[in-house]
């Protein structure tokens, strides 16, 4: 139960990390739990999407006091991939954030800070889009193993 507990909270870190702006991946360590096998499939989904949502949450909160920040050395996103963010953004409107589980998707969810979006539309859309990732590279997992 702890050895789970622990998995668990290690793809949870993981996932919410590879949604921020930091440099993680999350599907390495849920596709070794999955494979290994021990703790069933929806929990492994639901903990990676929450953990994965939660980043795109803290994305958003950047987005929302982006000006702080912007043009410190220490900040990960240029400007040139935030342009490009909004740019997609007011091409496609917030239902961009259904593709915020792509690379570039982590800056699409701080430009929806930025633009102000609905907070209770982006975390629904983003929600949509990080479960049914997951969903999908559980199936892709179990047709290959």
């Amino acid at each position: 139960m702890w050895n789970d507990i622990l998995a668990l909270s290690g793809l949870f870190i993981a996932a919410f990390g590879a949604a921020t702006i930091l440099p993680f991946q999350s599907e390495i360590v849920f596709i070794a739990l999955q494979v290994k096998g021990e703790i069933p499939i929806a929990w492994i989904i639901i903990v990676a999407s929450i953990g994965n949502i939660l980043g795109s949450g803290l994305n958003f909160a950047l987005g929302l006091y982006i000006e702080r920040f912007r043009g410190r050395r220490w900040f990960p996103v240029t400007q040139a991939q935030l342009d490009r963010a909004r740019d997609w953004y007011l091409k496609y409107g917030v239902w961009s954030l259904l593709v915020s589980w792509m690379p570039l998707g982590d800056a699409l969810t701080i430009v929806a800070g930025v633009m102000r979006t609905n907070v209770w539309l982006f975390f629904l859309l983003v929600t949509i889009a990080k479960t049914v990732r997951y969903m999908a590279v559980a199936w892709l997992t179990a047709q290959a193993f």
